[in-house]
């Protein structure tokens, strides 16, 4: 890994480095080394947000996969591994191979493989001795999964009207289990869903108790295995997880998936994180933000940022500002500051009456993290005095 002219945000033309030397030196954001827009993560929200989501499973009783597809950082995922994750989840058979490639012992792939030459794959490693899992939701995709050549090891996948993957009722979880347990070359190892997509608490946990009746359903009739997975668990309900699902754990392996909580945000999960419901065994912290400077204040009321949607995320709610620095270095707060729109590379910024000038910098938040690190490939890892401590590369 090098920083160099291929690192957006690190002003690098005629130099190569590693992210060591980068460190090494403890650069300033500031000092001339980066340029903008640059996304940075804060080290000691990070460090928090670990240890918060750690303590959150050991209190009850849940073991941590959390989902590697928000930050596809192989600092961060050790990180989360050192603090206790049993393993991790990923999105696709191409995180998979990442994740298996940077050594992590489990994992769980959160979706559906068809593909026959991932499938392939995935039984060879399973084969020689690599713990990785797929859901299925079909009889289609446990004869895939059967069709491999080697061991796969499947979870039946529940889902919910209007969702996305997973069997709509407990019949046809009971039917593709049926199918699993008899397969040559397919493990059932337990059950999983997914209850993200929700809108309220009761259904949350209609759902979830849905999966239990499931996982009753399935001990019944002698198809999961003495201590079956039962996995489920975004990070905007992780709590009702552990309450619904906490049951089971005499009986059942239950692993949370929460991704988006290591890094947190100051939009869509800064509003919707359980600890808003429960703040007792919270909190998460913000840890990304975006410097971006202001290059245009053409109109009353409104100046041109330069970033945009090639640089923070957009899906789940716009950049939130933060704080304002001026050129000579001096901070400020960013009342009365919003963002109204992005394009690919510019932010207009609403200024109602504030004091904006071209040239000063603006600290943004950014909504929905998961939408963030797949824009940059080297971030910089910083202090509260925004010197760089370490350098994240991404893989996506």
């Amino acid at each position: 890994m090098t920083i160099d002219w291929r690192s957006k945000g690190f002003w690098s033309p005629d130099e190569s480095r590693s992210p060591e030397q980068v460190a090494a030196d403890r650069p300033s954001i500031f000092g001339g080394g980066f340029t903008w827009p640059l996304l940075v993560v804060r080290r000691s929200a990070v460090e928090a947000n670990i240890a918060t989501m750690a303590a959150f499973c050991s209190r009850h009783g849940l073991d941590f996969a959390p989902h590697a597809k928000t930050t596809m950082a192989p600092v961060l995922l050790k990180a989360q591994l050192g603090a206790g994750a049993w393993g991790m989840t990923v999105a696709s058979p191409n995180q998979a191979l990442v994740l298996r490639r940077l050594g992590i012992e489990r994992v769980l792939i959160a979706n559906e493989v068809l593909d026959p030459t991932a499938l392939r794959w995935l039984a060879a490693e399973t084969t020689a001795g690599w713990e990785v899992y797929i859901q299925v939701d079909s009889v289609a995709g446990v004869a895939a999964a059967g069709a491999a050549g080697g061991l796969v090891r499947v979870l039946v996948e529940l889902g919910h009207a209007d969702g996305r993957t997973g069997v709509r009722s407990l019949d046809e979880l009971e039917a593709v289990a049926r199918a699993a347990a008899v397969s040559p070359g397919v493990e059932l190892a337990g059950l999983t869903g997914y209850e993200g997509q929700l809108h309220d608490q009761h259904e949350v946990d209609a759902f979830l108790d849905s999966l239990v009746e499931g996982f009753e359903r399935l001990a019944k009739a002698g198809l999961l295995p003495e201590r079956p997975i039962v996995s489920a668990g975004g990070s905007a309900w992780f709590d009702r997880v552990a309450d619904r699902l906490g049951g089971l754990g005499a009986r059942a392996q239950v692993i949370l998936r929460s991704g988006a909580s290591v890094t947190h945000d100051d939009g869509f999960y800064r509003e919707r994180t359980p600890f808003v419901r429960v703040p007792d065994e919270g909190p998460l912290t913000a840890a990304l933000e975006i410097w971006a400077q202001v290059l245009s204040a053409p109109e009353p009321g409104m100046a041109i940022v330069g970033m945009g949607k090639r640089d923070a995320p957009f899906d789940e709610g716009l950049p939130v500002p933060l704080g304002v620095r001026s050129p000579a270095g001096v901070g400020r707060a960013a009342d009365g500051l919003h963002v109204s729109k992005l394009n690919d590379h510019h932010t207009y910024l609403v200024t109602e009456g504030a004091d904006i000038e071209p040239g000063d910098l603006i600290r943004f938040g950014i909504s929905h993290p998961c939408t963030a690190f797949d824009k940059w490939r080297d971030i910089p890892m910083v202090d509260e005095e925004r010197r760089v401590v370490d350098v994240l590369h991404t893989y996506f």
